[in-house]
């Protein structure tokens, strides 16, 4: 008898955006979440609705051609589940009805054309699944619109949606950077959404806001690309803003190669919304969130434990499971940590204790690696890493505290000074004591479990020793009293091993 066939795990979200059609594949339905393929096509389906009211024949076109190929590629790939999402264009277009029956009929999937109030709120979920105890007001400026929505944590209150996307700005305004400021000023101001923001944090979501990051970053000879979790104070933003409005009236916007051609001439205008969200809301810093809606359709699906959970630890708990020689150990040392951390008193806040639990799951991941350069691997491997719910600067503090873990701690294998810039002083101490404590612990353990439970800090005045119960005696070397010393000089003890 045949057996049914396995459904795959993997599920895939097309979104047909006013401006791009992207196709999204991930591993599976996670609380976090793993994209395994990520295409998109700049099909500029919302270019002329404002104006006509209507679709775009050559943009029609275009889209349902990259429909046909997304179809293809979730065949080809075998994905498990399919959703499919349209916005703005298509839900204010004439012809958006005719378009989607047709879409439909490709994909093969029944496409959700989302209201305003649903496009925000989805926006804002995948906020809240990608940044830890988020807490301001979310914008996702699409091609046709503009979502405001206020978060805090997990709560996610009622938003509004504004014809302020860049494609229907620009044709709004007839392509007249006067006209559309008029426009922007009188949409936002009197917005209740804003009204909340003054000294909070403004997460701005969508791919022309991601250029201007992209932009901001090179130019400021900023250490990471990476976009999400990218953070400018408000102030440096707004002047930012007006700096690119400046330049696109002189037309020099034009020869930007880090932005894709399709969206250079959109820029000015994503710059001007921003600059007014600023100078009405009044945050003080703006964020850039990679996560935004497609996150949020497949995070709101979760059931409520699962959204509950962590999803920065779940990514660490991901790759540890994927990297390192055994997982179970990431987990002792995780408790071996907390002990030394309680035995020395080290001041920790929660988020500190976080950060420092997610340096033990991924302490053993660059093991694979030539010994020479684990260190420098392992550091751009976390930094360069696509997980959310961590800022940059965590990041940095997570990959030097494994950085120091294989490098060590001399003075000729320092890391690299653009990331230790990316954290305290105080931060930068933190991760060379955790650095300290793994390489102690993967020495004594060769990252096999049931040994470090064996072994146990205790005090005496000043003195800090680590004592190994009988049955793990003969794990005792001078390599390994002299690394312990080293950790205990680093808080501050003298060190020493005792044989029980």
């Amino acid at each position: 008898m045949k057996r049914p066939r396995k459904r795959a795990s993997s599920v895939a979200v097309i979104d047909i955006g006013s401006n791009s059609v992207r196709l999204v594949v991930y591993e599976a339905m996670a609380r976090s979440l793993i994209t395994i393929f990520n295409e998109k096509a700049l099909c500029g389906l919302g270019r002329e609705v404002q104006s006509t009211g209507l679709l775009a024949t050559d943009a029609v076109n275009k889209a349902l051609t990259a429909l046909r190929r997304f179809r293809a590629l979730c065949r080809i790939q075998q994905v498990g589940r399919v959703y499919a999402i349209a916005t703005a264009a298509c839900r204010d277009a004439k012809n958006g009805p005719d378009f989607i029956a047709k879409a439909e009929r490709i994909c093969g999937a029944k496409i959700e054309i989302l209201t305003g109030p649903r496009e925000a709120k989805l926006s804002a979920l995948g906020v809240v699944s990608g940044v830890h105890n988020p807490n301001g007001i979310v914008g996702d400026l699409g091609g046709g619109s503009l979502e405001l929505i206020d978060v805090k944590g997990s709560r996610v209150r009622s938003g509004v949606t504004l014809p302020l996307g860049s494609l229907a700005l620009q044709d709004l305004s007839n392509k007249s950077l006067k006209r559309a400021e008029r426009i922007v000023k009188n949409e936002l101001l009197g917005v209740a959404q804003l009204k909340t923001g003054r000294g909070r944090t403004f997460y701005a979501v969508g791919g022309t806001w991601r250029a201007l990051a992209r932009i901001h970053i090179i130019q400021s000879g900023y250490p990471l690309k990476v976009m999400h979790g990218y953070s400018i104070p408000a102030a440096d933003a707004l002047d930012f803003a007006q700096r690119l409005r400046r330049l696109a009236a002189t037309n020099m916007l034009a020869n930007i190669e880090s932005v894709a051609d399709a969206r250079r001439p959109l820029l000015a205008y994503a710059a001007l919304v921003l600059e007014y969200i600023i100078r009405v809301a009044q945050p003080k810093t703006i964020v850039f969130s990679t996560f935004g809606v497609r996150e949020g359709l497949l995070y709101e699906m979760l059931p409520q434990a699962e959204r509950a959970k962590d999803g920065l630890l779940r990514a660490a708990q991901n790759l540890n499971e994927l990297l390192s020689r055994s997982a179970r150990h990431a987990q002792e040392l995780t408790a071996w940590t907390d002990r030394l951390v309680r035995v020395v008193r080290l001041r920790e806040t929660e988020e500190d204790r976080r950060l420092r639990h997610v340096a033990c799951l991924l302490s053993d991941i660059g093991w694979r690696v030539h010994p020479d350069h684990r260190g420098e691997e392992t550091l751009s491997l976390i930094m360069n890493g696509n997980f959310g719910s961590i800022t940059h600067q965590g990041r940095a503090f997570v990959a030097l505290s494994v950085f120091y873990r294989y490098a060590g701690l001399s003075e000729e294998n320092e890391p690299p000074p653009q990331i230790r810039a990316l954290v305290t002083p105080a931060m930068d101490e933190r991760a060379r004591v955790l650095g300290a404590a793994f390489r102690v612990a993967h020495l004594i353990t060769a990252a096999r479990t049931g040994v470090l439970p064996a072994t146990h800090f205790r005090t005496q005045g000043r003195k800090l020793m680590l004592v190994f119960e009988h049955r793990m005696v003969d794990l005792v070397a001078d390599r390994v009293g002299s690394r312990f010393k080293q950790l205990a000089r680093l808080v501050g003890r003298a060190g020493s091993i005792v044989r029980r």
